[in-house]
């Protein structure tokens, strides 16, 4: 009874220990959680560009600005988008935004660009959307649609620098560019990432063309595939049929057969007798 007595707190007090150990697992693994949720936020916080789809080298694109609003006492009236001169864009066309009043400054280039066979003089500078019945409040955000072209092929990215500014006068300026290997800046400015050219210079649009084409070709092989199979399927009846007759010609082949023999049987006993 003593030994059964020690083993019994021996493993109360094991079972405890282990509730103890799975207690701190679960506060600190809810810490850990906690914290990278606080920095995944702090992150997508910034004002980024998202393209809609694919952004190839040489192609067109659909972007999204988004424009997070970070402030709690402040609403956004002003957002402001550069782009760069090393690599500049003949065509930036934004799409209405309800609410907003979209404004595209050119500026005149030192070396013309060529597009469609035609020399290009100047280029898109800067769009500035500013508040015209609308703003970003706070815990909100606000997405500016853009159309790009002709995207530039000698680099793999595009930074467009932002300004952004609220209804109490502050202006964040997200300018900053991010260098390999470093920490991310404060105020990092949204860098459009570019694919691969394509051969078309469509950019997603090729890739959608393709996709309906491989589409279409599917369903004209299977609606190919459905015929032979449908044929194959007669075919088989038809085989399947033919066997079923010939097993019950053989079987009645045989029942002949016997009776015969049996018939021939009968007629040997009675000439005996």
């Amino acid at each position: 009874m003593t030994v059964s007595a020690s083993a019994s707190r021996t493993a109360v007090s094991r079972t405890a220990v282990s509730r103890t150990a799975v207690s701190r697992i679960a506060v600190a693994g809810g810490i850990a959680l906690s914290s990278v949720a606080l920095l995944s936020g702090t992150a997508f916080a910034h004002v980024s560009v998202q393209p809609q789809g694919e952004a190839a080298k040489g192609g067109y694109a659909t972007v999204n600005i988004k424009v997070p609003n970070e402030r709690d006492n402040a609403s956004t009236v002003k957002v402001e988008v550069n782009f760069p001169t090393d690599h500049p864009l003949a065509s930036v066309m934004p799409q209405p935004v309800p609410g907003w009043k979209a404004e595209v400054t050119k500026a005149k280039l030192a070396k013309p660009l060529e597009l469609h066979g035609k020399k290009i003089n100047e280029a898109v500078a800067k769009v500035t959307w500013t508040a015209d019945g609308s703003k970003i409040g706070p815990g909100q955000f606000q997405q500016f649609p853009l159309s790009l072209g002709q995207l530039p092929e000698d680099t793999d990215q595009l930074v467009l620098k932002a300004i952004q500014t609220y209804d109490n006068n502050e202006v964040v300026r997200w300018i900053e560019e991010s260098k390999e290997g470093a920490a991310e800046p404060q105020n990092p400015a949204p860098v459009l990432k570019l694919s691969a050219a394509t051969d078309d210079h469509h950019g997603g649009g090729a890739k959608a063309d393709d996709k309906a084409e491989d589409k279409a070709e599917d369903k004209a092989g299977h609606g190919k595939a459905s015929h032979t199979e449908a044929a194959g399927s007669h075919a088989g009846s038809g085989s399947s049929g033919s066997d079923t007759t010939a097993r019950v010609l053989g079987v009645i082949g045989i029942l002949v057969g016997i009776a015969g023999v049996a018939f021939g049987v009968l007629a040997g006993r009675r000439r005996s007798a």
